[in-house]
Parts: structure tokens; sequence; C-alpha cells
């Protein structure tokens, strides 16, 4: 039985959800937006951890549980009396610590995570599985900042820590607000000239996306009034064997990856996300990405050796029916 966990406002977690379901699996679905009433039991003995889990009217134990798909968002307690409010943000918390050690298939478990709560140690692990890194500096020093822009010309800063930020090209403007440093530490990079590919890993399979754009945070591009485009791309071989290492090396079974293809032809890796909102590039490229994560929750890895070459090294069935889907949806 698979374990789905999540809102039902949620893109990736419905799209998991009705993925798992397409491809046979049995399925249950622990909604954050209304866990009154459910809850989960956990016992450590002779025979190792057990439990029950109480969710969607059903009993189940935790022993049947074969793979979960997680999205740790905050769950729901608007409108809820203190009491209800404690009872769900403690079998939130029980769920996260069993997530930890359980037997099953977790995508991703919670502690595997934690990395991307500091993006300078994340640099270093993406370092360490062989990619090349932005030139970077973590500071709360004005003056360090400024040494740093002259040296490299061109400047990007966001956040050193995990939570969402928008990423910005330090200018005249924004270098006059430097003073405010003191206050919290900000990670600053050299400029990376190029076109972003972000990459997601599930299991053994890495499906490559290309993202042309005229922002420089392409998330944000329209409020900006650019344009982005995306459309799937096909990685070299051993760029997309690295990029599954670099997840299996952190312990994620699914990641979306950002790199950066500079003109010369280099890979440069910026971030590993952990909790990838994965349908946005599903639907604007119609990479497969929702059925590869079913298919390494149902049935074990996604994709065989091969798989790891990267989309367009491979199509399989689903990639060109996605394909096709997206297509003609983009012409309607």
């Amino acid at each position: 039985m698979i374990l789905v966990y999540g809102r039902s406002d949620d893109p990736p977690t419905l799209a998991t959800l009705e993925a798992v379901r397409d491809a046979g699996g049995e399925v249950v679905f622990a909604d954050q937006r209304c866990l009154v009433g459910e809850g989960i039991a956990i016992a450590h003995g002779p025979g190792g951890i057990t439990g029950t889990l109480v969710v969607a009217g059903q009993r189940i134990a935790l022993e049947e549980l074969t793979g979960v798909f997680v999205r740790p968002l905050d769950p729901d307690v608007s409108g809820l009396d203190r009491e209800e409010a404690a009872q769900v943000a403690r079998m939130h918390e029980l769920l996260a610590e069993w997530l930890d050690v359980a037997c099953a298939r977790v995508v991703n478990r919670p502690g595997a995570m934690q990395a991307n709560a500091s993006k300078p140690l994340q640099l270093q692990l993406i370092g360490e599985a062989g990619f090349p890194v932005p030139s970077t500096l973590v500071t709360s020093d004005p003056d360090e900042v400024r040494d740093f822009w002259n040296v490299h010309g061109r400047v990007i800063y966001k956040s050193a820590s995990g939570i969402r930020s928008i990423v910005r090209e330090l200018d005249d403007t924004s270098a006059s607000r430097l003073s405010l440093l003191t206050r919290l530490p900000v990670q600053f990079q050299a400029y990376v000239p190029g076109v972003d590919v972000r990459v997601h890993v599930i299991g053994l399979e890495a499906y490559a996306a290309e993202v042309r754009s005229g922002g420089i945070d392409y998330r944000y591009a329209e409020r900006d009034g650019q344009t982005t485009q995306l459309e799937a791309t096909a990685l070299p071989m051993e760029v997309a064997s690295r990029c599954v290492a670099l997840a299996a090396s952190m312990d994620l079974a699914l990641a979306g990856i950002d790199l950066r293809r500079t003109p010369d032809g280099e890979y440069v890796c910026f971030e590993v996300n952990p909790m990838p909102a994965y349908t946005y590039f599903e639907v604007h490229t119609g990479l497969p990405i929702a059925d590869a994560l079913a298919r390494f929750l149902v049935g074990g890895d996604a994709g065989g050796e091969e798989s790891t070459h990267g989309a367009g090294h491979r199509e399989p069935d689903t990639y060109r029916r996605h394909h096709r889907r997206a297509a003609a949806s983009s012409h309607a």
C-alpha cells in the first residue's frame, strides 16, 4: 500500500496521487487540510518499529506501507480549537519521525531534506559530487560584498537558508541597502552566463527541461515583464549520471536539480531542491515525472541502468504520450 501525505490544494501531491492510482497501486491519501480525528501510534520493541495509521476511515498497520510520498507542508489548523490543533501538530510530528526510520520507500525522508536548510552546506555536497559550483560568498559584511562584486563584475544574491527567496542581481540600488546585512547574512554568487536546465531525478531516472528566460530568476520572470519558455532536453550521459549520483548521495529519491549550461558546454550546479513542485515543469514540457514517481513507489526503481542517461536519450511510451498531450494543449 502507498501513502500519499500532503495537501489537497497542492498540485504535485494530487498529480502523484493520480499517477499511483493509474499505475494500479493501492493508495491511501492523508490530507493535511483535514487531519482532525486522524492519528498515528508508533511502538518499538524486539521486532522493530510497528504502529498504526488511522486515516480516511481506515486503520492501517505501518508495516503494510511499502511506499510513501510526502510533501511536508504545514497542516491546516485554521478554525481548529487548541486541542484539535495540538492533535494535528502531534500527528504531523510523529509521522515525520517515523518516515526517517520506515522500511518503506519514502519520497523523501524528512532527515534527507535538511541539507536544504543551509545553502552553503548544500553547495559543499554538490561540489563533492563533481559538479562545478559558482564562486560564493556568505557574509554580513558590506565591504566584503563590494570586494566580491569588484572581482566578479556581475553578482547575484539570495537567501542562504532554505527559505524561498527571489534571486536578484546586485546593482547600485540594491547595493545601497548593504548596511542591512548586519541583521542577516546573505549568499552572494558570481553570475554564471548560460541557459538554465532543471533536472528532476526519480530513483535512477533523470528528466531534463531547458528553461529560457530573460529574467534572473525565471520563476518570477513574469513579474518583471519577462517571458519564460520550457522544453524537454537531452542531457549528456555523464551529466545525467552525475545528477542521479548526486541525488543518491543526499538520500533523495526525488530531487529537482538546478543547473546552468554555460556557453562552453559546462554544467554548473546551483541547488538541489528536495521537495520540487515538479508539475510546473511537467505541464510545460510533457516530461512524465509523475509516472516515474508512481513506478518508483509502486514497483521499485524508476527505470533501469539506461534511464540514468536522461530525457532525450530514452523516450518511453509515457514520454511520447505526455509530449503529444502537451503539444496538443499548447495549440488549443
